[in-house]
């Protein structure tokens, strides 16, 4: 019996790459526009290379390539660029590993906090530029920070992620509160959580009843000198009332991890903002996760060339929650 031919689109971690050449014959592109193959492109790449196995990233998957005989479509980025409707209609299976890593987001929503409170990034680019001793008021005194020990830090959302947040700001001497209606131990509701939190923290997807949920009322009900982070999803609060309630003094600092459409235009006010640090989608951005995320599709191929069912087979339906 032939053995399958696998056409590989994206890099892949060593151990992965050497378990998926156990199971197929693995094709990698020679050449890999900088934004993906379009849909036409990736379907003459199919037919000269004669795979029925895809692994892809940003690459289009739609009724080109879909209309050829495949089996697999494994998908390492976002499923936006997939027909999954049109692939379960002509019966390709599509794997997609979207199992957040709780601990990566954890450490960086840490992260962000230390970078607010303790002002790490303008003191960071002042020794660089050299000037940090010039100024007539010390650096100590410009960049005073607060103490997070005692500090009270509310959890919005205590699934995964937000368990991981909770016992690692307890760790730091925090005392921890927490607001989720589908979890018993959360014993806050949203309200109560903003009046007394000196952090609050987004840990929710973005559904009908939270998008937008964090706007100008809920900000101004927060403790003056609060800090936001959100390292969930920028759909999720009102960001023209998140500037205010910076600009004006009423909160602390921010941290944001996510932007609407993963980008912020840099003439945007809150780049001006000293109290505010913003990194781009860097939650889940560690070698661990890229690593674990691989060889749990790889695994899934195997099995399916196995017959058995694959643990991430993808519905249409899980598109539009993914998207």
């Amino acid at each position: 019996m032939r053995r399958p031919r696998a056409l590989l689109l994206t890099g892949l971690p060593e151990h992965a790459l050497a378990r998926l050449r156990e199971v197929a014959d693995v094709v990698e592109a020679a050449e890999r526009p900088r934004l993906g193959f379009s849909d036409e492109q990736l379907a003459d790449l199919v037919i000269e290379t004669g795979a029925s196995v895809l692994i892809v990233d940003h690459d289009e998957v739609r009724r080109s390539v879909l209309d050829l005989p495949l089996d697999i479509v494994a998908c390492m980025g976002a499923l936006t660029t997939i027909d999954l409707a049109l692939a379960a209609e002509r019966g390709v299976t599509v794997l997609h590993d979207a199992d957040q890593d709780a601990d990566a987001v954890a450490e960086l929503t840490l992260a962000l906090l230390f970078a607010v409170s303790r002002y790490i990034v303008a003191a960071d680019r002042e020794v660089r530029r050299g000037t940090a001793g010039r100024k007539r008021v010390p650096a100590a005194e410009r960049y005073r920070g607060s103490r997070l020990s005692g500090r009270t830090f509310g959890v919005v959302g205590l699934g995964r992620v937000g368990n991981a947040v909770r016992w690692r700001a307890q760790g730091l001497g925090m005392r921890v509160i927490a607001c989720d209606p589908h979890v018993p131990e959360a014993t806050h509701t949203l309200p109560q959580l903003l009046a007394e939190a000196d952090v609050v923290s987004l840990h929710v997807p973005v559904t009908a009843e939270t998008r937008g949920f964090i706007g100008d009322t809920e900000l101004a009900s927060m403790r003056p000198g609060a800090i936001f982070l959100n390292t969930s999803r920028g759909a999720l609060h009102n960001l023209s009332a998140l500037v205010d309630a910076l600009r004006w003094g009423h909160l602390g600092g921010a941290g944001l991890d996510h932007f609407e459409g993963e980008w912020l235009d840099p003439a945007h006010p809150l780049t001006r903002l000293p109290n505010v640090v913003l990194t781009p989608h860097l939650g889940q951005a560690t070698g661990e996760t890229a690593e674990d995320r691989a060889e749990s599709i790889v695994e899934d191929i195997a099995r399916f060339l196995r017959g058995e069912a694959p643990m991430h087979a993808c519905t249409p339906i899980e598109a539009g929650i993914t998207a």
